[in-house]
């Protein structure tokens, strides 16, 4: 069973997206910061991050160049899921190292399952 961390301090988005996909049957592991968030990701060693970017603390940006530089956690693939949406921040998360880049706005919980399961 593949092993997701939802990273996302918005607690009804975080619980629906966690409970969503705890229904497609992945182990699912949350974080409600960018410092939760790094812990998680070296502790739990997930098969996938999704990954907000406006988070209080350290910036998803921030949590996502710190992962891509940890040889132990560099190849956990990430997918943002952001309201941020501007070419320049969805670059920036491409170039950083995430797999893609989603807009909260955009897709429905079971699209972004979709998502996962494509890239797992």
């Amino acid at each position: 069973m593949a092993k997701i961390l939802v990273v996302e301090d918005d607690k009804f988005l975080r619980e629906m997206i966690s409970r969503k996909l705890d229904k497609e049957g992945y182990d699912v592991i949350q974080a409600v910061d960018g410092e939760k968030g790094e812990v998680k990701i070296k502790e739990e060693k997930p098969d996938l991050v999704l990954l907000d970017l406006i988070l209080p603390g350290i910036d998803g940006f921030d949590v996502l160049e710190r992962m891509k530089k940890d040889p132990e956690v560099a190849d956990i693939p990430v997918i943002i899921l952001s309201n941020l949406g501007q070419k320049s921040e969805v670059e920036r998360g491409i170039n950083l190292g995430a797999v893609d880049f989603l807009i909260k706005a955009h897709f429905t919980p079971a699209e972004i399952v979709k998502k996962i399961r494509e890239t797992i």
